[in-house]
Parts: C-alpha cells; structure tokens; sequence
C-alpha cells in the first residue's frame, strides 16, 4: 500500500489515480485541484483511435465514458481561400471530447475507486503540510508547476517559445471533420482548425505570423473586435455562426504564443512530474491528450512493478523520456511548418495539402517543396509515419492487470 498525493486535477493526475487504484485498491491518494469542481478552461481537446483502444485495455468503464460522449470524424476539409476546397479521407479515427466532459468522467471515475478528490484546495509548493508523510507525490499542475519551479534547475526545465500567435476559440459551428481553413490577407496569411466536441459546440484555433497580427490590428484590439474581425475572415468556414472567447476580466483578447516546455529529469525524491508540468508539445499535431494518458500509465505500471518508490520513478522516467521523443519532434517539425507557410502557399493546392498532411517530418523544411512533394515523401513516409503513430499512441503499456478480459463469444 502507498500514500499517494496528485496535485493537479487534470486529466494526466486523475488517470493516474484510476490505474494506480485498479491495481491495488488499498492506495491511499488523494488529488489536490485549487479550483473548484467542474470549473475549467479550454473548449475540446482531441484524440485518435489507438489512445482508445489503449484506454479499453488500462480501464474498460472509463474508456466507454469517453467514447460515449465523443464525437468522431475520419476526414479533413482543407478550404484555401476562394482557390479550393478539399476533402481528405483520413486513414486513423479521430475524436473530440469536451475538456469538462472528460475530467468529469474521470473525477466520477476516480472517485468510484476510492480516490479523494479535494477540490479548492490550493497546494503552494513541495513544503506543503498536506505533502508530508506522502510516499510519491505527483505534480500533475501543468506547465506552470508550482511543485517543479522551486527546483527547475534539478529538474533541467527549459522554455521555448514560438513564433506565431494564437487564440484557442468556441463556436456554434458544428463541424462534421477536422477543418482547416487558410485566409491570404493584404498582411500575410492567416489560417483556422477546428473539430467538434459535442451537440453543441467546436473547437476553433486561429494562428497567424506576428506581422499579420499586428498588420490586421490585432494587437490592439479587443476581445470582442477581436472576434468581430477573425468572423469576417473566416465567414466562410464559420457559416454564421459566431466564435466564443473566454471572457478576460478586462475585455482583452486572449493570445499567446506557445511554450514548448522539456525537462532533462523527471523526478527528485518522492516528487515526480506528470503531463503539462513535464513537458509540452505544440497543440497542431493533438498528442497532448494522449501524452498526459500515457504518462499517467506508464507511471502507474512502474509503481506497480516496483516496490521501492524510489527505483519505481526512476524507471518511469527511463522508459517514458525516451518514449515521447519522436511524437517532440514531429510536434517542433509541425509548428514550424506553420511558422514558414508562405513557402508553401504558392504550391497547387493539392500538393499544399499533401505537405499539410505530412509536416510531421524533418526533411520537408530542408527541401524545396515541389522537389519534396515529387521525391521527399516517398524518402521520409516510413519514419515520419512511425513517428505520428507513436504521437498518437502515446505508447501506453498495459499491465498485467489492466489487460482487458475475454468477453462472450470471444
């Protein structure tokens, strides 16, 4: 039996809690959230079908959850401005799933198991009182993690941060596939993806080079002259329906550019990380989901397979750094495929969207593109296509324990 604290309520620290319980149902763990329950930011996030499966097979009952309240699309539509609009048949499954949805699935999982879920409850950093005595304390509170900070140097955190802008949106707009759509304006390019997430609402990205942010008075501009103008240009994707912000307390819109966080360790003591406080990857190629899961599994089975805590992190953070490499990579290939669009958007549109669908891979940005579009693929699709796999997968172990069992008829 271990004391185990999460600090975090997100999705990665409640999964955890879930496996650790299904192996052995006398842990003691409690996870801290400083907010209170079903309160949370962000519209949908994304997976694809090899997470679910590995999901069926860590926990069945929460895996159904998800399922059941997800939406599911096998296309992409690609609209370029007034030159074209072009639909791909995808060979994986995606889905989206609401972020409230799923930590509430999560949490009332959890909490069926025997977790203790305490919520408004705010841990201010590893000294923490409630922390003592713990055997394995997980910092599972995201990319700005209190637990971590004080001893970023230990852990070796390092922050890049992007070029480009964006703004994660809601609309009304139901989208029946993943939709991309690339505005040219007097100012550059400026370009959307959505997905829905449920009956009601999608997700809409918006990202641009900072030059057409500012160009287009973005800069400066209000939340909701914000919107005003991004509906406009993207009038034709949106069909009408108005984008949804997220309110800031003094009306400002909210943009940013995204922080690529790795850290060389993992753990120190009994303190290990977990998700958004280990690392990030740029949200373009949708693992962050599967990441988070994944971490959460193979931490579990290193407790599991491990009686000393101690050499239990150590394992984990042996087998898991190395895991997640490809799926950093094709997600630093991708954002920088956005970054430099301009050198792609003069292609015929149907070779624009081949690159589009392969700007995982290290070679496209060292080739001129048409010689790329005519030779590079065939060079680079075995590797590049082993390493999306693994960004989808996530590369989830299952454990003895967790394996699935036979069901009637086979």
């Amino acid at each position: 039996m271990m004391k185990v604290a999460c600090v975090g309520g997100g999705p990665a620290s409640l999964y955890f809690s879930i496996l650790m319980k299904r192996m052995n149902a006398s842990h003691e763990i409690t996870v801290y959230e400083r907010n209170p329950a079903g309160s949370t930011y962000g519209w949908g996030v994304t997976y694809w079908v090899q997470l679910l499966q590995n999901l069926y097979a860590l926990d069945p009952q929460s895996a159904q959850a998800i399922r059941e309240n997800s939406v599911h699309w096998d296309s992409w539509v690609v609209e370029l401005q007034e030159r074209a609009t072009l639909t791909m048949e995808h060979s994986d499954d995606g889905f989206g799933i609401g972020r409230r949805t799923l930590l509430d699935i999560l949490g009332r999982r959890a909490g069926e198991l025997g977790v203790r879920i305490a919520y408004e409850h705010e841990i201010t950093g590893p000294d923490a009182p409630e922390l003592a005595g713990m055997d394995v304390v997980v910092a599972g509170d995201g990319i700005n993690s209190r637990m971590r900070e004080p001893h970023a140097e230990h852990f070796g955190s390092e922050f890049a941060v992007g070029h480009n802008v964006y703004m994660w949106l809601g609309t009304t707009r139901i989208f029946d596939s993943f939709v991309f759509s690339f505005v040219e304006t007097a100012h550059g390019w400026i370009w959307c993806y959505g997905y829905p997430y449920g009956d009601e609402h999608s997700t809409c990205v918006i990202e641009c080079a900072p030059a057409t942010w500012t160009g287009l008075g973005l800069d400066g501009a209000s939340e909701a002259d914000s919107l005003a103008v991004l509906e406009k240009l993207f009038a034709g994707v949106l069909d009408g329906h108005p984008l949804i912000g997220r309110e800031q307390p003094d009306g400002s819109a909210h943009w940013l550019r995204f922080r690529t966080l790795t850290n060389r360790r993992w753990h120190r003591g009994n303190l290990v990380l977990l998700g958004d406080a280990a690392h990030t990857t740029h949200y373009s190629i949708g693992a962050g989901t599967a990441l988070a899961l994944g971490d959460a599994a193979f931490l579990a089975d290193a407790l599991h397979k491990e009686p000393d805590p101690q050499a239990a992190l150590a394992l984990y953070s042996r087998k898991r750094i190395p895991s997640i490499r490809p799926t950093q990579r094709s997600a630093r290939n991708s954002a920088r495929w956005y970054e430099n669009l301009p050198r792609y958007a003069a292609l015929p549109p149907h070779q624009f969207v081949a690159l589009l669908g392969q700007r995982h891979g290290t070679l496209l940005g060292r080739v001129p593109p048409r010689l790329y579009y005519h030779v590079g693929r065939a060079v680079e699709g075995v590797q590049m296509g082993t390493d999306w796999v693994a960004a989808k997968l996530g590369r989830v172990p299952t454990c003895e324990c967790c394996r699935p069992q036979p069901t009637e008829g086979g």
